[in-house]
């Protein structure tokens, strides 16, 4: 069995038909459902996920995005613009069939990003914590049901984007001001949330953080049957989660490409701390192919399109050496 390759979500430009061809001609296997924040806000990943959402809306203010009693203009764009991005896909992806990716944000980024009326973000309040997630899992299940439709062929791999939450349980997450930050969440509450949130799909789930410290643990018991994260970032420390997550059957998407402009090294040398993480763990190299996913550390909306075309190119060449040579 092959190692994987996929794409983590944004890609440069704004060009619906161009991106959904890049994100299926480069990942014939693992295709996914491209971002493209250049476009302005509503295509960027907050705005792209309040779109989703049921009977909550959200508008810009200069801070970002804000809590609004109606659908705006704002709101509006956000849903036009995912319109556009799955007519493109649907072009592409006549008659596929296999695994395919869509990406929304997980209520905990969304609670640390979306301000209440007042200003503060919507963290700080339980209840509307609660009200978003629930929300979110409604708006997932529309959306999730709309793509079945759409490419009946597909199996659907859902992965939410939570880069803030290692913040949200260490408290770090900042308060409008700057000068405070928010109270850490408990962590059997943002694990809760995050299960009821999963069950929403009956496939892969996976989690998406370019950000240090990925509470592995926390994810697994959630129920999250992959975790996506920055290769690079990773440290001996996390070496036991890993491991536990690997031997529970977790799958690693690993984002071993950078993300922004730059000499790319020979395919296998992206892959080579794979390989190594594997001696360290003490896990058998037969089982590396089926249990990592080969990804760009994070999304590509920063670099140029020719990058990008070639970042993704050098992931699946990276996942072939990987399932070709696993020592």
């Amino acid at each position: 069995m092959s190692a994987g390759a996929t794409g983590v979500g944004s890609l440069p430009g704004g060009d619906a038909r161009e991106a959904a061809k890049t994100a299926t001609g480069s990942f014939e296997d693992f295709p996914y459902l491209p971002e493209l924040p250049a476009r302005g806000p509503g295509a960027d990943m907050i705005g792209r996920s309040i779109g989703l959402l049921v009977d909550m809306y959200g508008h810009v203010e200069p801070s970002g995005w804000r809590i609004s009693d109606r659908p705006g203009r704002d709101t509006r764009r956000a849903r036009s613009w995912l319109g556009e991005d799955l007519d493109a896909l649907e072009e592409f992806t006549q008659g596929y069939t296999g695994r395919l990716k869509v990406q929304a944000v997980g209520p905990w980024t969304l609670a640390a990003a979306l301000e209440l009326h007042g200003g503060e973000a919507m963290l700080q309040d339980a209840g509307a914590c609660r009200d978003l997630a629930g929300s979110l899992a409604e708006g997932l299940r529309e959306h999730l049901a709309d793509v079945r439709k759409r490419i009946p062929g597909a199996e659907i791999v859902l992965q939410l984007d939570e880069p803030s939450l290692t913040a949200v349980l260490l408290g770090r997450v900042r308060s409008a001001s700057g000068y405070r930050t928010y109270r850490a969440v408990d962590r059997q509450v943002v694990e809760g949330a995050l299960r009821d949130l999963f069950a929403v799909h009956d496939g892969e789930v996976i989690v998406h953080s370019c950000a240090p410290e990925v509470p592995f643990g926390l994810l697994r018991r959630a129920g999250a049957t992959g975790v996506s994260f920055d290769f690079s970032l990773l440290t001996e420390h996390e070496d036991d989660a890993v491991g536990e997550a690997v031997e529970g059957g977790t799958k690693l998407f690993a984002g071993v490409v950078p993300g922004t402009d730059g000499p790319l090294s020979d395919p296998g040398g992206s892959v080579m701390g794979v390989r190594k993480l594997w001696r360290r763990l003490g896990l058998a190299p037969g089982t590396l192919a089926e249990s990592v996913v080969v990804t760009p550390s994070c999304g590509l909306a920063g670099a140029s399109p020719a990058y990008a075309r070639a970042a993704q190119a050098h992931c699946v060449r990276a996942a072939r050496s990987l399932a070709d040579n696993p020592e």
